[in-house]
């Protein structure tokens, strides 16, 4: 096994990379090639933009190192290769009454890049982040080298969130949830416009909430959308329905102002104004797209971006700003995603901050390049930051305004890897290992 010539791209298809490819199956494998050639990992290339892009250069797919290696249902501690998917542990062990702590909108993520990019969920509000619930890791520095690192630690804490500039992950014990069941009991409330929309969400008491929204409402109806809120219960798992793909590249029309804003109002309208009830299976609420395999192709050949920001809780009319902004550009699609988050994050550079995130998609065009720098704008004014999972446009430049911890992380960045062979496309497009 060495390296293989090859094409790819993040989950956007925006941004694409061609460079040599990796893909060791044991753990012996990974150490010789960090030994020898190291590179950075990269694991189901869920990220939207280039931080799982080396375009002209080496990268290590860790997806074959995949194997659950411990579990002790007593102290709730699961230990896995950093190459498992978060989407495996829930179809293993939440039917057992497990589930990580922290789930993220895609079960093909792997636990590698989940503490690579510390993803947060439904629940942050009440739980934190993903590597806050990471009780140690094993990191392969450059040199092949192999040590444990440990929460509360500055390695820790440039790990967490660090987009694997200090080494390759190999493994991570997890503490996990106890769940009552295997199954969701899911409460959908209609809000008519955002001033409702937001008071649903800091009034929610639920364990899991998220709310679609609906960026091509105007006037009145602006911010209107439907808050979701969770909870795990015992029961009958309702049957599950087959997973389908999208077979080609839509064409432009496939997602055109109109159709979307045809599709908008429909969705809104299926849930009663009254609200309603309903039960799903884990991976639906938690995965609700993972289901349409490819899905990213309804965005056509040239691909999409997400903009992703959190912004603190006083500046929530910056949120409703920006909503405006999408609607009247006509660009969004069904897309939407709008959630209250808490102050928790594990690492300097990790995403979230108490306040409101925002995220939207937008067919990559010139058009939506220029609305996107303008809200990114906005969200650094207002104290916020953008989500570097999500992130294809950023300017460097506003990225220390972001995220103060930056020269922390560099510091510790810099021991871990002084020569710089872990850089990756989106490191060096923001310039995050050096001054901006």
């Amino acid at each position: 096994m060495r390296w293989k010539t090859a094409e790819y791209e993040g989950w956007g298809r925006a941004l694409r990379a061609e460079g040599q490819l990796a893909r060791p199956e044991r753990r012996a494998a990974l150490d010789l090639l960090m030994q020898q050639e190291p590179s950075p990992a990269i694991g189901m290339r869920r990220s939207y933009g280039d931080a799982c892009l080396n375009d002209g250069g080496r990268a290590i797919d860790m997806t074959r190192l995949d194997k659950f290696l411990a579990f002790d249902t007593d102290t709730d501690l699961l230990t896995v290769e950093a190459g498992v998917t978060l989407g495996e542990i829930v179809d293993t062990l939440g039917p057992r009454g497990w589930i990580p702590a922290v789930l993220p909108g895609t079960g093909f993520a792997t636990v590698g890049g989940a503490i690579a990019n510390d993803v947060h969920g439904k629940n942050h509000h009440l739980d934190g982040s993903f590597c806050q619930h990471v009780t140690e890791l094993t990191l392969i520095a450059p040199d092949g080298t192999a040590q444990t690192v440990l929460p509360d630690t500055d390695l820790f804490r440039a790990t967490a969130g660090g987009l694997g500039q200090t080494g390759v992950i190999a493994t991570a014990t997890l503490r996990l949830r106890r769940i009552k069941g295997d199954v969701m009991t899911v409460t959908e409330r209609r809000a008519p416009d955002f001033d409702t929309f937001r008071a649903l969400l800091d009034e929610s008491q639920a364990s899991y909430t998220v709310g679609w929204i609906d960026t091509t409402a105007t006037g009145a109806r602006l911010g209107r959308g439907i808050l979701e809120e969770g909870e795990t219960i015992a029961g009958l798992v309702p049957p599950k329905k087959p997973s389908k793909s999208v077979p080609f590249d839509a064409p432009g029309i496939a997602l055109s102002p109109p159709v979307v804003r045809l599709f908008n109002r429909m969705y809104y309208g299926r849930v009663p104004k009254r609200g309603r009830t309903v039960v799903k299976p884990l991976d639906n609420f938690f995965f609700p797209l993972d289901k349409l395999h490819d899905w990213n192709r309804l965005y056509g050949k040239h691909g999409f971006h997400q903009f992703q920001c959190v912004v603190p809780l006083a500046a929530a009319e910056v949120i409703r700003d920006m909503l405006g902004r999408v609607a009247v550009s006509g660009l969004a699609s069904p897309l939407a995603v709008l959630k209250r988050t808490g102050p928790g994050r594990a690492g300097h550079l990790s995403f979230p901050m108490e306040g409101y995130t925002l995220a939207c998609d937008l067919r990559a065009r010139p058009e939506a390049e220029k609305l996107i720098h303008r809200l990114e704008a906005q969200t650094a004014d207002a104290g916020g930051r953008i989500y570097f999972a999500k992130d294809a446009l950023c300017s460097a430049d506003r990225i220390p305004q972001m995220y103060p911890e930056l020269e922390a992380w560099r510091a510790e960045v810099a021991k871990a890897d002084p020569d710089g062979v872990l850089k990756t496309d989106l490191v060096r497009r923001l310039k995050l290992r050096g001054a901006a």
